[in-house]
């Protein structure tokens, strides 16, 4: 993204009315596949466009990192959705969803294998090829590594979005919840991956169980997570953070609370 756009949210229907109420908001981020390629939008999005917020389209199907070429339909609907809300840029998962027809409900891990990495390049290749915008990667967090790995997760992210010339979507939960799940300092992420590519950021909360953590996006940001945005935001601050929320959302100071705390922990102003 061009320009600075601070703290933002996830627009989810279910806390519409509150992220169209937040007055400073400038940026916003909608699941592209809640949104329909024709017909009229959700109003509460409408809302956000005609306050000039930065709606970013963020894909959670297209199976980037799957071995079967993106399906073309489902990238023409992101590309369309990006077109109607007239989005700075798009994002989605370096992860898969399906094989062969089989839909796994779930963002599943890639190897970081070379094979994998060449994988993952021609589908977002294939990707960037319908869009208008940039497109931004994320990474996900993940319970298990795969034993065949060639690369390390700096190396691997850094040679995808070489090759590509995408984006980075850095989830700041993730990696703390990476981290955690494999025994290793989170911010050493931070000195292994191209910082300045950082479109935006995802900063969201999750809970322990029988010693592993579970990035929930239904609980509150955890302060080692905060944490964790200060030290990125002291290398490197991007131009955008947004608290992701999907359920169990609690009441609107609630949710003001943790926006202030992604802004105190960012050095950027208050949008509640």
């Amino acid at each position: 993204m061009t320009g600075t756009y601070g703290v933002g949210i996830g627009w989810r229907p279910e806390i519409s009315g509150f992220v169209t109420d937040l007055p400073g908001l400038r940026f916003a981020e909608v699941v592209a596949e809640s949104v329909h390629a024709h017909g009229d939008l959700p109003p509460g999005l409408t809302r956000l466009r005609e306050r000039g917020v930065a709606v970013v389209p963020h894909g959670v199907k297209l199976s980037l990192g799957g071995a079967e070429p993106v399906e073309p339909a489902r990238v023409t609907h992101l590309a369309t959705v990006a077109q109607r809300l007239d989005s700075p840029l798009v994002s989605e998962h370096i992860a898969f969803v399906r094989a062969g027809g089989v839909e796994a409900g779930h963002l599943l891990p890639v190897p970081r294998s070379r094979e994998a990495v060449d994988a993952v390049v021609a589908n977002v290749r294939r990707t960037q090829a319908e869009l208008d915008v940039p497109i931004a990667l994320e990474p996900i967090a993940a319970l298990f590594d795969w034993p065949d790995d060639e690369l390390d997760e700096g190396a691997f992210l850094t040679e995808i979005l070489e090759r590509t010339d995408a984006l980075l979507l850095l989830d700041v939960a993730n990696v703390y919840a990476n981290a955690v799940n494999r025994g290793t300092d989170p911010a050493a992420l931070f000195d292994r991956v191209p910082l300045e590519r950082i479109a935006y950021c995802h900063v969201a909360g999750g809970s322990a169980h029988d010693g592993v953590y579970h990035d929930t996006h239904t609980d509150a940001v955890p302060r080692e997570v905060l944490a964790l945005v200060s030290e990125l935001c002291s290398r490197h601050r991007p131009p955008a953070l947004m608290l992701e929320r999907d359920g169990d959302y609690p009441p609107a100071d609630d949710l003001r609370t943790e926006l202030d705390a992604i802004a105190a922990a960012s050095g950027y102003p208050t949008v509640t």
